[in-house]
């Protein structure tokens, strides 16, 4: 069938949009929302109606949505303020008010057609099968469903990819299905599979991610506990295993993003290699990614999530001495709110915006940021991180240390494990545990020798302790990784509650011999 509307033909054969005879680029998505839009245009289609047609009942938030309308809208040459073509109503949902003509396509009739798999979208989707019961004892199974379905509920609030329903992934359970089948009739990139073995009080968890698409697998791990509490074993390792996904997920995509040409990188591309470079936590990488953010943004003002890296990765340069305070933080703070506005229910923003709140002094709101990004995701290692340092800097130097072991163990192969222990390294400090401050900042410097916050840790702490030679040593590699670094820089930017605690650091830098 041909539906024509302005100068423009959808053709839901050829699977083609054209305007004024010229192809339009459509990703599959996109196609099949306006298709949607077009065929049901007698009626408002509501939210619920669009998840169940286009994303086939997978957990998929108002941004992913709104991103997919706005990408339609666009390639019809509406857009949200004019709504030419597609309405929204408010409250109820949306609706496609062009008129058009309806024609038979041209093309010879064809012979009946299997249905067709569900297509994988731009963004990734996730699908956790039941983990498998190795033990023999088939009344055992209900630990395994325990584990898989915890873990898709955990990787549900991880909002940046689209998780499958249990009652789908779950259908796979105990047949011998190649994983690209499973794939392609779910229309996912990534499986999650395991298997629990039980034997007396003990416990044998294995899970893996797979690359359904490649058959390659992305990370494995072997979890052995003692059943002393079923149901604390069960959440510890659920956690664990949430808190290795989401990261491995990122770096696939960032890979995958890579392969890509140039003149083909859309908004989600540019995010994932943004987050390479974010993760490196280095001046160079800081302007690479905020260019990449920069575009992103530019495609999809609406985009949650680049909003929230953008936020962020400016205040981490702010924390660093990369960025000025006055020259990124109102922009900071209007991409973070406008990141919440987008998605509240999404950690990643009430993390920028706590970010934000932590640079620019106001501390209760920071905590109370990082705490609701916490609620909507216990198992997001960077919020942990940054509300550990929030409460060092609110004067808790006790309950951050905790704070920051909890992100080490939670996330211990994570990218940032080097900003955790230095974290750790600062709390320590603050509550004057010097010498466990130094090896805790040199355990930093071993996962990354150019860490700028460690150096600062191990400078003040070797100040404190009168170790001249460690402090030069300190000195002299914190002034490579921030040249700037200077007593009045640390006296006007970094943002203590007490005015102790400053001059406490100040002290331990004096005594290194800063300047």
């Amino acid at each position: 069938m041909r539906f024509c509307f302005e100068n423009k033909v959808l053709d839901s054969d050829l699977r083609e949009l054209t305007c004024d005879g010229a192809a339009v680029p459509l990703q599959p998505q996109v196609f099949d929302l306006l298709l949607y839009l077009v065929t049901q245009r007698a009626r408002v289609v509501s939210k619920d109606d669009l998840i169940s047609q286009i994303w086939s009942d997978r957990i998929v938030s108002d941004s992913a949505l709104n991103s997919r309308i706005n990408a339609a809208r666009k390639a019809v040459g509406d857009d949200g303020a004019i709504q030419r073509l597609i309405k929204t109503i408010p409250r109820k949902g949306f609706r496609f008010v062009g008129e058009v003509r309806e024609e038979m396509a041209a093309s010879a009739a064809r012979a009946e057609a299997k249905p067709a798999p569900l297509r994988m979208t731009d963004r990734p989707a996730i699908a956790v099968l039941a983990f498998g019961n190795m033990s023999g004892d088939p009344a055992q199974d209900y630990f395994g469903d325990g584990i898989s379905e915890d873990i898709l509920t955990a990787l549900s609030k991880q909002r940046w990819f689209l998780v499958i329903a249990r009652n789908s992934s779950f259908t796979y359970r105990g047949r011998a299905v190649d994983i690209r089948q499973i794939a392609e009739e779910l229309g996912v990139r990534y499986i999650v599979e395991g298997s629990v073995r039980k034997a007396d009080n003990r416990v044998r968890i294995t899970a893996q991610l797979n690359d359904a698409v490649s058959a390659r697998h992305i990370w494995a791990e072997r979890y052995d506990r003692e059943l002393v509490d079923v149901f604390s074993v069960q959440d510890e390792i659920t956690n664990a295993i949430a808190a290795a996904i989401e990261p491995q997920i990122h770096a696939a995509e960032n890979f995958r993003s890579h392969r890509k040409p140039p003149a083909s990188l859309d908004a989600w591309d540019l995010l994932m290699r943004a987050l390479s470079h974010f993760w490196r936590v280095t001046r160079q990488d800081h302007g690479a990614a905020r260019a990449l953010l920069e575009r992103a943004v530019a495609i999809d003002p609406n985009y949650g999530q680049a909003l929230s890296v953008l936020a962020v990765n400016d205040m981490f340069g702010v924390h660093l001495g990369w960025a000025e305070l006055a020259a990124v933080a109102p922009a900071a703070e209007a991409a973070a709110l406008a990141a919440v506005r987008c998605d509240h229910e999404d950690a990643w923003a009430h993390a920028a915006l706590g970010s934000v709140c932590f640079s620019t002094r106001r501390l209760a709101d920071a905590l109370s940021e990082f705490e609701q990004a916490l609620a909507l995701n216990p198992n997001f290692s960077l919020a942990q991180s940054y509300y550990a340092l929030a409460l060092s800097y609110a004067g808790r130097a006790k309950d951050s240390f905790e704070a920051a072991q909890r992100t080490i163990l939670l996330s211990p192969r994570d990218p940032s494990l080097a900003i955790y222990h230095g974290i750790a390294a600062y709390a320590r400090f603050t509550e004057r545990q010097y010498d466990e401050a130094i090896a805790l900042a040199r355990e930093a410097i071993r996962h990354r020798g150019d860490l700028t916050g460690a150096y600062r840790v191990l400078a003040v702490s070797a100040g404190m302790t009168g170790d001249g030679t460690l402090a030069e040593m300190a000195l002299t590699e914190l002034r490579r990784t921030q040249p700037g670094i200077s007593l009045h820089w640390i006296a006007t930017q970094l943002p203590w509650a007490n005015d102790g605690d400053r001059e406490h650091y100040l002290e331990g830098f004096r005594r290194a011999g800063l300047r």
